[in-house]
This record gives C-alpha cells, sequence and structure tokens, in this order.
C-alpha cells in the first residue's frame, strides 16, 4: 500500500485515505485492509466536561491499534479560521492533544467560518474573498505553521448564499492564500459540483485558473439534494459525475498525495460496512 509521503516525487502511487470516527470496531478492522491512510477529525472525536473539549482516549486507542498498518492525517472541521474578530482556541487544544497522541502526516481546515460575532452558527461559511479577509487568514495560517511543523492544509467550502461583492475569483483567491504562506490545499470534488449546481460555477474554468501544484488531497464523497440546492452532507457513495471530476484534478495535479472518501458517521448505518468498503474498492480501481 501507498504511504502519504509530502516530498514524493510526482510519479509515486496515490494513498487511499477514509473517515473514521470512532465506536465501530468492526468497520475499522474492515476498512484497514482497504486503506493507506485513515482522517481524524478531532471535532468529531472530542467530549466536553462543561468547561472544556478534550479527545475521547477509548477512540485514539483505537487509532494506536492500527498505527503499524495506516498513517493518519488531520481534518478540522471548528477552528473558524476565518472568522473577523477570532479564532476557537478550544479546537487548537484539541489538535494540541491529538498531535500528541498520534502521528500526523499533515492536518487541514476548512477555509470557512463557523463562528460569527461570537456565535456558533451551526454551519461553515465561506469568506469574503477580499483583501482583508486574506490578511487574516493568512496571518493566521503562519500561526499554525509555526505552532505545528507538518503541512497545512486549507479546503474550499461550497457557496450557499449569493455571492458578495469580492476582489478575487474563487480559483484567484485560493492562489493568493497558497503563494503567500506556501500552505497546501484540499480540494473537494463534490463541493466543486455542489458550486456547480448551487452557483453556476464552470468547474474547468476553475481549475483552469487554480494553481494545482499546492493540492495535496482530494476529497470524494456524495451528498443530498434538499429544497433544491445541493447541501455538503456527505451521506452516500460518490456519484460517476462527482468521480469523474476527481479523475480530471487527479490528471492535473502534479503533487497530489491523498485521495479520501469521506462519510459522516451518521451516515454509516445508511451506507452499511459492505457499500463503504465497495466504496473504497471502486476508488481504489478507479485512481490507479
Amino acid at each position: 500500500m501507498a504511504s502519504v509521503d509530502a516530498n514524493a516525487s510526482s510519479s509515486s502511487s496515490l494513498a487511499l485515505a477514509t473517515t473514521y470516527e470512532g465506536d465501530d470496531i468492526a468497520l475499522l478492522e474492515s476498512v484497514v485492509q482497504l486503506i493507506d491512510v485513515i482522517e481524524i477529525s478531532p471535532d468529531a472525536i472530542a467530549q466536553s466536561d462543561g468547561k472544556r473539549a478534550s479527545l475521547r482516549p477509548e477512540i485514539l486507542d483505537e487509532y494506536a491499534a492500527v498505527a503499524s498498518s495506516v498513517d493518519f492525517i488531520a481534518h478540522g472541521v471548528g477552528l473558524s479560521i476565518g472568522s473577523f474578530d477570532r479564532w476557537e482556541e478550544s479546537y487548537l487544544r484539541m489538535l494540541d492533544e491529538l498531535f500528541e497522541r498520534v502521528e500526523l502526516q499533515w492536518h487541514s481546515e476548512h477555509l470557512a467560518s463557523t463562528v460569527v460575532a461570537g456565535e456558533n452558527v451551526g454551519t461553515m461559511f465561506p469568506l469574503p474573498r477580499t483583501e482583508q479577509a486574506l490578511d487574516v487568514v493568512c496571518e493566521r495560517v503562519r500561526l499554525l505553521q509555526e505552532r505545528y511543523r507538518v503541512p497545512f492544509l486549507l479546503e474550499h467550502v461550497i457557496q450557499l448564499l449569493p455571492d458578495a461583492p469580492a476582489e478575487f475569483s474563487p480559483a484567484g483567491f485560493l492562489n493568493a492564500i497558497t503563494s503567500r504562506t506556501g500552505c497546501s490545499l484540499i480540494l473537494d470534488a463534490y463541493n466543486l459540483e455542489c458550486d456547480v449546481f448551487n452557483q453556476g460555477l464552470d468547474a474547468m474554468a476553475f481549475l483552469d485558473e487554480l494553481d494545482l501544484r499546492p493540492v495535496r488531497e482530494l476529497h470524494l464523497a456524495g451528498g443530498v439534494e434538499h429544497n433544491g440546492f445541493y447541501l455538503d452532507i456527505h451521506s452516500g457513495r460518490t456519484r460517476s459525475d462527482t468521480l469523474a471530476l476527481g479523475l480530471e484534478i487527479i490528471r492535473r495535479a502534479p503533487d497530489l498525495r491523498v485521495v479520501t472518501f469521506e462519510f459522516l458517521k451518521e451516515a454509516v448505518k445508511v451506507l452499511g460496512h459492505d457499500n463503504i468498503c465497495a466504496e473504497l474498492k471502486d476508488v481504489r480501481r478507479a485512481i490507479q
């Protein structure tokens, strides 16, 4: 099986990753035979005593039990890296704890705000594509790069609301961040499809404009349509159109290292273990 190597040559085989959020040993034992990397979301394996959040030790033990077979990467939701007033220090404390317990090849976060004026909004809002927002994000990326001496990646999120006045195009904003900070990117093929369906994004024009050299990871997933919108709810197998877009990204991105099939823990009962394993086998065949 392939392993994650941020400095590997472009001819290296792609590693296959998937989500695992604990409490399902049978699933873990099944998928670990099919993948190279487990994606850990600190937010999803946390518990709170009412004062502070910490990582559930029993799930960290599950990761430790398979550490000889797979690599690990972290993918956060709750940092709120783009909030104008502050980001979430509680998330950083959880990430500190994860780095102490697990050897991570890299960590990543969504390019979004989940907290607005101190209130958690329960979703991820994309940032205004302005010089001011760029300054905020780049400074926070710098702080993360100094705090954790492994590569840091950012993932674009879907746009549900009408676009605000912007100083950058969607791809141009990502280019500005990566050129200023040296951070890497995750491209999510399903997120791009959501923006194509919801906002009329020209996916090929987006890829033409985007500097794809910083792209290290590709996400694949299946979602839902609700009230005329595609939603970023990873609850199904990858559609053929999503996979085709993912394969186009693979063709274009020279330094891509990992392809990750994502699903929510709540979707496991809907998908079933057999469907998850079948999806991983299909993705492996497709990316090879």
